[in-house]
């Protein structure tokens, strides 16, 4: 089944450009200039992935509000950010509303459809019919590597794909402290040490609004992190 890739970017030249590239490794793709067109879109069918830049005509933070809208659409659906704003707030605030991946524009088109096909490789997991050995239970929280559902005290955890598979790696050896290296190889993202800290951030606060005292993932500072079992 061939991908669908929705592109949002106000700049024709470079939105194009990218649309060529992915074009020619077998995505269908579809571009959008501006913010109401592509929710328009979105609308009457979502994507199966989308690439967002935060700065749209004239919304100068126009690509929050449709990853926001997006993700409420969707808790799987892969989405990433490609902007030239590389500060460490947007960062920050890209991986808050939501996004799978926070990239600048001075990305190689190689590494960015690497970063593509790891993320449509994760979401093919999907549909894989579960298994036994395919589910993971520590105390309180339940893990569906197939299905990539996850719960807490049998509430479910809207998790984003990376942020689900950060916390598979965590709670699958327990007590052992996984570096951000670590953590990164996992979700398969290559992002400096300050976005893996925002998604970690965000991944307790998704815990702690079914759980208010949940502290199972623990900071060894210095080292990374580590799922600590509750006694």
């Amino acid at each position: 089944m061939q991908r669908h890739i929705a592109i949002v970017e106000d700049e024709a030249a470079i939105r194009e450009n990218y649309a060529d590239v992915l074009r020619k490794q077998g995505y269908q793709v579809s571009t959008y200039a501006n913010r109401p067109d592509a929710m328009n879109a979105f609308s009457a069918q979502l994507p199966d992935l989308a690439i967002i830049d935060i700065g749209l005509e004239d919304e100068i933070d126009g690509g929050f509000h449709l990853c926001q809208d997006l993700r409420n659409r969707s808790a799987t659906l892969p989405i990433i950010f490609l902007t030239a704003r590389d500060s460490d707030l947007d960062t920050v605030c890209g991986l808050r509303m939501g996004a799978d991946d926070y990239l600048t524009k001075d990305i190689s088109f190689a590494h960015l459809t690497a970063r593509i096909a790891a993320l449509f490789r994760r979401v093919s997991m999907l549909d894989v019919p579960t298994q036994s050995d395919q589910l993971l239970q520590r105390g309180d929280l339940k893990i569906d590597t197939n299905r990539m559902t996850m719960s807490w005290n049998d509430s479910h955890v809207d998790l984003t794909i990376t942020e689900f598979w950060m916390v598979y790696a965590l709670a699958k050896r327990i007590g052992h402290v996984k570096s951000r290296d670590d953590l990164m190889q996992e979700a398969q993202i290559f992002v400096d040490d300050s976005t893996i800290t925002s998604h970690v951030k965000r991944i307790r606060r998704k815990f702690q609004q079914i759980d208010p005292s949940f502290d199972a993932i623990n900071t060894v500072y210095g080292m990374g992190y580590r799922w600590q079992q509750e006694q």
